[in-house]
């Protein structure tokens, strides 16, 4: 048994969880997540995102290349407006040769909680499996999420 919760912890070691206090409500920051003009604020160069389940939620960092550097093919699992998104993910060139052709893809939940005017995001991005090439991957995305937080924390200081 105590081989199991270890498993297990290991396992939650490996969820990357990152967060960002707003101030503008829950349905504004559901937007940002959601609509293409402000996810092209903050996270990528060209987003192509469809607000329902099993909506494409396409974002390309190079839209003159999109096999590579997108979220092709990835879709919206659920959705409910300024309470919670859930979405497939892909990863960049490097990585594409294991991460993106696994199913199930790695997956991104991104809950709103609202707190007074203010709305507090938090993504959690799951699915990593193990060994090394994973590690990198987990660690990369870790990163990247927290650089593209810092991005939404500035873009909505511009609003």
């Amino acid at each position: 048994m105590g081989g199991m919760a270890q498993t297990k912890t290991q396992d939650m070691d490996k969820i990357i969880v990152v967060t960002a206090r707003l101030d503008i409500d829950a349905i504004r920051a559901f937007q940002l997540f959601t609509q293409n003009e402000d996810l092209e604020q903050w996270l990528t160069v060209k987003a192509d995102v469809q607000s329902e389940p099993g909506g494409k939620y396409e974002l390309f960092w190079e839209p003159s290349d999109p096999e590579n550097n997108s979220t092709l093919g990835c879709k919206i699992l659920a959705i409910d407006p300024s309470n919670y998104l859930n979405f497939e993910w892909k990863g960049p060139k490097q990585y594409k040769h294991f991460m993106n052709t696994i199913r199930p893809l790695t997956n991104v939940t991104v809950i709103f909680n609202r707190k007074d005017d203010k709305t507090l995001v938090t993504l959690i991005h799951t699915g990593w499996r193990t060994g090394e090439d994973w590690d990198q991957a987990r660690n990369y995305f870790e990163n990247a999420w927290k650089g593209a937080f810092a991005q939404l924390v500035k873009y909505v200081g511009t609003m």
